[in-house]
């Protein structure tokens, strides 16, 4: 049961930084931005969080500086893609390789090619009174980082914005029809940079908290794909709130077992796969049941 309980909680704490980085890429996606360049993002905001909570002290200002550090550097996307009419995949590719190696620059060229590892102490967990001593679910979800609550109530927020808000409708009416935005006097321009400064935000918090939630210290590759596997969450959850985070706790769960069965004696070379695995048969399943919807869907409209 103890094995159960530590799995569901490192899924739980696997997920948030997948449902960040997912919740920055649907934040883009409604204004019509495809942003692939959210493992780059991740990859400077854990940089950046890690380097100012080890000089400040303070997690929140490192989750802040993650995030002010990805929106930066989506700003090149942002200007790129809106202003420059650039392609979006050749310039999110760009901030794949980019980002990464400029954060392993700044780590170098602040801490040296032969230092030793510096760590951070990685923000505390906070229970809830009362509720934390409910059978397994009170310590998965009831005793926790602060980040894992705010996580969730971001979702709650970005699913009523977009659903039950005018703000949000005219948000998503950019990426659907902007002409018609426009012609509405929908300043089309401006949201789309809106949308790339909180992709940019959520999936720089999302990599800062990996260094100042999860892990204690920084190192090269720290974001380990789940940028693009945030890509895949989203895309499996069909663009909607509900469906990413699932997917999210889908992919949380394969990369908690991967690390389990690496602790229990598995070749690390075949758990570390897992989430990969996972990730891509996920895709084969989705795009499976997604033509088996559009078939029947394109049959029905021949019987009309």
């Amino acid at each position: 049961m103890d094995w159960i309980s530590s799995l569901l909680l490192a899924t739980v704490r696997l997920a948030i930084p997948l449902l960040l980085i997912s919740l920055a890429e649907l934040y883009g996606q409604r204004a019509g931005m495809v942003n692939i360049g959210l493992e780059g993002l991740a990859s400077i905001g854990a940089l950046v969080g890690f380097l100012t909570c080890y000089i400040t002290g303070s997690n929140w200002l490192g989750l802040l500086c993650g995030a002010l550090a990805g929106l930066l550097v989506n700003m090149i996307y942002a200007v790129s893609t809106v202003t420059l009419c650039a392609d979006h995949t050749v310039y999110g590719m760009a901030i794949n390789i980019f980002a990464p190696a400029l954060a392993s620059f700044i780590y170098r060229v602040v801490f040296g090619t032969g230092s030793d590892l510096k760590q951070i102490t990685t923000m505390p967990s906070i229970a809830i009174p009362g509720l934390k001593d409910i059978p397994v679910i009170g310590p998965l979800l009831f005793d926790q980082s602060p980040m894992v609550y705010l996580t969730f109530v971001l979702v709650v927020f970005t699913a009523v914005f977009f659903r039950r808000t005018r703000a949000g409708l005219s948000y998503k009416a950019v990426g659907e029809h902007p002409k018609a935005a426009a012609t509405l006097g929908i300043n089309v321009i401006g949201v789309k940079y809106i949308a790339c400064s909180i992709c940019g935000a959520l999936a720089g918090i999302g990599g800062a908290y990996l260094t100042t939630c999860y892990s204690s210290t920084y190192t090269d590759g720290i974001v380990a794909g789940r940028g693009f596997i945030a890509l895949a969450a989203q895309a499996m959850g069909g663009g909607e709130c509900l469906g990413g985070m699932l997917s999210s706790l889908v992919f949380g769960f394969a990369q908690a077992l991967g690390i389990k069965f690496s602790a229990v004696g598995l070749d690390s070379n075949l758990a570390s796969p897992i989430p990969y695995a996972v990730t891509i048969i996920g895709l084969v399943i989705f795009s499976l049941v997604r033509r088996s919807r559009a078939k029947k869907l394109h049959s029905a409209a021949a019987l009309k």
